[in-house]
């Protein structure tokens, strides 16, 4: 099997950038927060063809690479890199190749052995047209998601609010410069609007559940007879006042 040379760990660091003298940063530790950068090799890629076979010696290259891992022992050893039977035998971190759609994306999975059938993910990275990258994790992603999302809704509230104030907007008495045709462009409903409003409240009507039913009054209990020249809040005011559940009272309710 033919694979790429191995760059030894601390040699990136090492090496000056061109046009520039002594060592430049080293790149952060494999296995932090690395979402924020990508790497792409395109010498490499013209040189050699991106596959599953070649594909972790292009991943190795990468600052995303850890020379810690067991697949750098197998490396040594000149084993391929991804045998399972070998790094099923072993522990600690290493690289697994988890899914593959060849030449375009391959997705490269760091675990934790503890054993032969034992393995904690750690991290994801993928190769997309030839591009590194780590995958972000799922509470970012949830978090980034969910301040979109609150992002939206507040802006469609503040729409919502300023279309209302405009509709209860009331013009003082002593305006009369306004000219009578802006009054009446002013007051011309939108009957688009308004069907629109009245799908929107029909459908939330149908998907919310019907109102349940009123209570019973209490056992005993006889509603007072009106008199017809009184008005509903009247009504209302003098059933709540002769409740008798509200009349009784704590120290006059039957004790069990």
């Amino acid at each position: 099997m033919a694979t790429t040379p191995m760059i030894p760990p601390g040699a990136a660091s090492n090496q000056p950038m061109d046009g520039m003298a002594g060592p430049t940063s080293a790149p952060p530790p494999p296995g932090t927060d690395m979402t924020g950068i990508s790497f792409r090799d395109q010498l490499w890629l013209n040189t050699y063809p991106l596959d599953r076979n070649l594909v972790f010696d292009y991943f190795a290259l990468s600052p995303f690479y850890d020379y810690s891992c067991n697949n750098e022992q197998l490396r040594l050893r000149a084993i391929h890199p991804l045998d399972i039977s070998n790094l099923s035998k072993m522990t600690g971190m290493e690289f697994m190749l988890s899914e593959v759609l060849e030449p375009h994306l391959f997705v490269i999975r760091k675990q934790k052995r503890d054993g032969p059938e034992k393995v904690t993910p750690m991290l994801t990275y993928y190769i997309l047209d030839g591009s590194i990258y780590q995958a972000p994790q799922l509470c970012n992603v949830f978090a980034s998601r969910v301040g979109r999302a609150l992002y939206h809704i507040s802006k469609a509230f503040n729409t919502a609010a300023s279309k209302l104030e405009k509709i209860g907007y009331v013009e003082p008495e002593n305006e009369s410069t306004v000219s009578s045709e802006a009054k009446a462009a002013k007051e011309t409903i939108d009957f688009k609007e308004v069907k629109r409003l009245d799908h929107i409240l029909a459908s939330l009507q149908r998907k919310l559940p019907p109102a349940p039913p009123p209570p019973p009054f209490p056992e005993g209990y006889a509603p007072p007879a009106g008199e017809g020249e009184k008005s509903s809040d009247v009504q209302e005011s003098e059933a709540l006042a002769s409740d008798p559940i509200i009349d009784q009272g704590p120290s006059k309710r039957t004790k069990f």
